[in-house]
């Protein structure tokens, strides 16, 4: 099986199309079901974040698979499949291991290094695992690449410098509103980007209001941050004595516009939610409005270039290693069918031989029969030991193939063992 990933993140479209493909976990959960359906597709896990859309699957057939995997998110996003082939960035096998090691290191994030898309890939993982669309294949490969992730934040320095796009977002504003310090703040959500903005914040000296839907939520956020908790339906109070708005909903039915801001005290909003809580036209007001299209768009990373070089070998090094392992797994199929055959060969020509000496006792039988199964032991060794070494390095010609061809291996043969080494549970 091969790996596939279609992408439509920041780096090929807007933030107005991505807001289109955004999806919560329940409909994440959903395609990904459907996914599997495919006769093309056997595991799938879908990763939809503020900056990104991504599918990732096992695949029997790549064009087959691709085309499966497109057609399925233009009917969700309710696009034209010419449309939004225009805005994927396709990933195969090798391609696909390093974009799903980098994707969880930050290093293909708008802030290059930020955490925060560790926990996001760590969560569509398990969800996809909740409803059985993860098997052997995109396990192993989302296991590695969390753990590639954990080194990268653990072993270098872009990993120890805590970024996030909220700093990025706050350090934006500040540059034209000054810093946090002694501001009053109003945080708008309660998932993991609020908590993380309503941290930063209170770090940064500001109060810190925090709002929800549910109240209970907010005031759990409050209490981590030495603030306070209302909920929604005092917005518009609290806005009259807000400097600086935070929204982090995604919530496809909240805008606020200029004219609910119109008349506050509010100089700065950050707005990093998808689909965007706030509209553009605050800008009428002489209100600073950071949002993700801002940052995707015009958010310059000066971040050290050594710190992320060093990022990146660190992860090619692991890719590398990932895929000579796969390379090496799955050339033991192949490995095992030709012993299978070549042990077949020996009882074929062992019940031929018999048929031609049947006044052979059973003692000349058994010593003639280990004596040819001992050459063919020994003809099989160096090369099948020398296959799987061989296979292990990513540059190395397809010697499962090379294999299957020279020796002309039924390729069910092959399939088989295949299937008995996948577990059943």
């Amino acid at each position: 099986m091969s790996i596939l990933v279609v992408s439509v993140s920041h780096r090929s479209t807007s933030v107005a199309m991505l807001s289109r493909l955004a999806m919560d976990a329940a409909t994440a959960g959903k395609l990904a079901g459907q996914l599997v359906t495919s006769e093309h597709i056997d595991e799938a896990v879908v990763l939809s974040t503020c900056n990104r859309t991504e599918l990732y699957a096992s695949v029997s057939r790549f064009h087959g698979g691709l085309d499966d995997a497109v057609l399925a998110l233009a009917e969700l996003a309710g696009l034209s499949v010419e449309e939004l082939r225009t805005l994927c960035a396709v990933y195969f096998d090798e391609g696909a291991v390093a974009h799903t090691f980098a994707v969880a290191s930050g290093l293909d994030s708008v802030v290059v290094g930020e955490s925060q898309i560790l926990g996001q890939v760590r969560a569509a993982l398990a969800l996809s695992q909740g409803q059985g669309t993860v098997g052997t294949v995109l396990n192993s490969l989302f296991q590695q690449a969390l753990r590639v992730a954990k080194r990268v934040q653990t072993e270098t320095e872009i990993g120890s410098a805590g970024r996030s796009l909220v700093s990025a977002a706050y350090a934006l504003l500040g540059a034209e509103r000054g810093e946090l310090a002694g501001r009053r703040v109003l945080v708008v959500g309660a998932g993991a980007m609020a908590g993380l903005a309503a941290r930063t914040a209170a770090a940064a000296g500001a109060s810190v209001t925090c709002a929800n839907r549910t109240l209970e939520r907010a005031a759990r956020l409050a209490a981590a941050v030495g603030g306070r908790a209302i909920g929604l339906d005092a917005l518009d109070d609290e806005l009259a004595a807000t400097d600086v708005l935070v929204t982090c909903t995604g919530a496809r039915s909240m805008t606020i516009g200029a004219d609910q801001l119109a008349g506050t005290p509010v100089t700065g909003v950050v707005d990093l939610a998808l689909p965007p809580d706030v509209s553009e036209d605050v800008h009428t007001l002489g209100i600073s409005l950071v949002n993700l299209d801002r940052l995707a768009a015009g958010f310059e990373d000066g971040y050290d270039s050594d710190a992320v070089a060093e990022a990146r070998a660190l992860v090619r090094g692991e890719v590398g290693d990932f895929v000579g392992l796969r390379r090496a797994a799955q050339v033991a199929p192949t490995v095992v069918a030709l012993r299978s055959m070549a042990s077949e060969v020996v009882s074929a020509e062992m019940s031929r031989l018999m048929g031609r000496l049947p006044s052979l006792d059973t003692h000349e039988r058994d010593e003639v029969q280990r004596t040819v199964r001992r050459v063919v032991d020994k003809l099989l060794h160096s090369p099948t030991v020398r296959v799987q070494e061989l296979s292990a390095d990513p540059d190395a010609v397809d010697y499962a193939a090379a294999l299957r061809e020279l020796f002309a291996l039924d390729p069910q043969s092959v399939a088989a063992v295949m299937s008995a080494e996948v577990p059943t549970s």
